[in-house]
């Protein structure tokens, strides 16, 4: 998302109560990932060394105290992703050529095209948290009106948009150069992402 979303994020942690730690723990639930590889369609480059990843009911909607997108804001941030914003998903496709990205649904429910219009449709709702790495394609199909996510991003990386077929090939070189995250986004330094993503470093 454009960083005035990310300022407008950032206001809304100021005044919000957030959960410590503790807390936290009791809220994140184990969970294996489902991996999905998508090859390059010839207008979405997707990322030939790293799959997407989806947590199925990974946040845990429980908690009386906390808001939903508050606990996945939380979480995302406690692990070191952050540049945070909360909002829905573009209705167009788009892909992200110098960063990773996650999402994890807060509310509602929606499909969400993945790889690009010859990649996968995958249904997600309340709790949920996809991890889409560098260079893969996505846009929301359809959604519950109360449908809401909050994005984050690894500390490394710069946040870029593309949309347009054109750029390409410069995309294509920038996405090899970005390299895995140093923890995955609701599990840490020792969470799945890390082991499915180890060794598939920087290229190029």
């Amino acid at each position: 998302m454009p960083i005035k979303d990310q300022i407008k994020n950032y206001a809304k942690k100021l005044v919000e109560d957030r959960p410590d730690r503790g807390s936290l723990e009791t809220l994140v639930r184990p969970r294996k990932p489902m991996a999905l590889r998508f090859a390059d369609d010839g207008i979405v480059p997707n990322n030939p060394r790293f799959p997407l990843l989806i947590y199925r009911g990974a946040i845990s909607a429980r908690s009386r105290t906390f808001a939903m997108a508050t606990v996945i804001d939380t979480v995302f941030e406690a692990n070191g992703w952050g540049r945070s914003w909360r909002d829905s998903v573009y209705d167009f496709v788009h892909y992200h050529s110098q960063i990773h990205e996650v999402m994890g649904v807060a509310r509602g429910d929606a499909k969400v095209e993945c790889g690009g219009v010859k990649g996968r449709i995958v249904s997600l709702k309340a709790g949920d948290v996809v991890v889409l790495p560098a260079g893969t394609g996505h846009r929301l199909i359809e959604a519950s009106r109360n449908f809401l996510v909050v994005g984050a991003y690894p500390k490394s990386g710069t946040y870029d948009e593309c949309t347009d077929s054109r750029d390409r090939p410069a995309a294509i070189k920038r996405i090899a150069k970005v390299g895995p995250p140093g923890t995955d986004p609701v599990y840490g330094k020792n969470g799945p992402l890390t082991e499915l993503w180890r060794g598939r470093g920087k290229r190029g």
